[in-house]
C-alpha cells in the first residue's frame, strides 16, 4: 500500500493539473481530507504531510477523535447533521458543509447565539435528484439563502453538492455545472449573512472534473488514506 505522503502528492498533482486546466492556481483549491473511519495515527501522519483541514461525516466519531488529534487544523463536518447533534457539533467544527433545511438553520442559529459565536455553513444542494442524497432541490437554494438573512449567529459561505456516482465524467459534470450556476447567481445578489466564498464539490472519484467546473473546495478521503 502506498504511504499517505505518496497519496497526498498524487492528489495534489491532480488538483494542480485540473486547476490549471480551469485557468486557476492550485493554491485556490482547498483540500479537505475526509477522515471517516480513519485512525488518529493516520490523521496525524496526514497533518505531518501538510494537511490543514480534516472532514468528518459524523459528530460522534469526531468527538471521539478531537481530543487526540494534535496540530493547527480546521475541522469540517461534511456529513449530514441532525438537529439534536448541533450543540455538540458546534464544540468542534469550524465549517458545516451540510445545511439543508430552515429548521436546522434555526437550531444552529439558536445554539450559536447561546455560545455568542458565529457559525459558518455551506448549503447542501441535491443536484443529482437522487433520493439517497441529502440536500435541497436546486430551485430552492436561492430562496433558502435569502431566508438566512433573518437569522443571527449563522453565515453561509457557499454551497456543497455530491455528484452522481459514476465513472463517466459526462454523467457527473451536469451536477457540478448546476451548482456553479447557483453559486454565481447567489454571488450577484449580495444577500445578508451570505458570502459565496466556497464551492464544495468533488470527492475521490470525481474531484478533477469538479475543479474543472469551478470547485474551489474538494473533499477527498479514499485517495489519501487508502490510495
Amino acid at each position: 500500500m502506498n504511504s499517505i505522503d505518496d497519496n497526498l502528492k498524487r492528489v495534489r498533482e491532480r488538483i494542480a493539473i485540473a486547476a490549471e486546466e480551469s485557468g486557476r492556481s492550485h493554491e485556490e483549491i482547498h483540500l479537505v481530507a475526509v477522515t471517516k473511519t480513519v485512525a488518529v495515527e493516520a490523521i496525524q501522519e496526514a497533518i505531518s504531510c501538510g494537511v490543514t483541514v480534516i472532514g468528518e461525516n459524523r459528530v460522534q466519531e469526531a468527538l471521539a477523535k478531537y481530543p487526540h488529534v494534535k496540530g493547527s487544523i480546521s475541522w469540517h463536518l461534511v456529513g449530514h447533521l441532525q438537529r439534536n447533534k448541533v450543540k455538540k457539533a458546534l464544540q468542534i467544527f469550524d465549517l458545516i458543509h451540510s445545511l439543508d433545511s430552515f429548521r436546522l438553520a434555526e437550531e444552529i442559529s439558536r445554539r450559536s447565539q447561546e455560545l455568542k459565536r458565529q457559525t459558518d455553513v455551506l448549503v447542501q444542494v441535491n443536484t443529482s435528484g437522487e433520493d439517497s442524497k441529502f440536500g435541497m432541490a436546486p430551485h430552492e437554494a436561492i430562496p433558502f439563502l435569502e431566508s438566512l438573512a433573518t437569522l443571527e449567529g449563522i453565515r453561509a459561505l457557499g454551497l456543497m453538492t455530491i455528484g452522481t456516482f459514476s465513472p463517466d465524467p459526462e454523467r457527473v459534470r451536469p451536477c457540478f455545472i448546476k451548482l456553479r450556476g447557483i453559486f454565481e447567481q447567489a454571488k450577484g445578489l449580495q444577500i445578508p449573512n451570505v458570502e459565496m466564498r466556497f464551492l464544495s464539490m468533488g470527492m475521490t472519484n470525481d474531484f478533477p472534473e469538479a475543479i474543472r467546473e469551478g470547485a474551489n473546495m474538494v473533499r477527498i478521503g479514499t485517495a489519501i488514506f487508502r490510495g
